[in-house]
């Protein structure tokens, strides 16, 4: 049985999140069911199948988050919070 495609907002509403400095902040939940992205409150919640050991997470929510903008997985560095739940993300667009 194949797996569901991701929920992604549109890539404009995430555009809108992403701060003057290219900035955008993440709060990630690991090892989750289903794979998606929303906003909630103002901030974007990343769910992943993939679990926090040697960086698979982040990699995963790198690859969602790039899905969700329209943009290519190389374009996104994560600043802060490898190991944390709460991350920072530049974009360049």
């Amino acid at each position: 049985m194949a797996r569901a495609k991701a929920d992604l907002p549109s890539s404009d509403q995430m555009r809108g999140l992403i701060d003057a400095e290219g900035r955008i902040a993440v709060r990630v939940t690991p090892g989750a069911r289903q794979q998606g992205v929303s906003i909630e409150g103002g901030q974007v919640q990343v769910k992943v199948r993939a679990k926090p050991q040697d960086g698979a997470a982040n990699q995963a929510v790198v690859k969602l988050l790039a899905q969700a903008l329209g943009i290519a997985p190389s374009r996104i560095e994560l600043l802060r919070g490898a190991t944390s739940r709460d991350k920072l993300f530049k974009i360049q667009l």
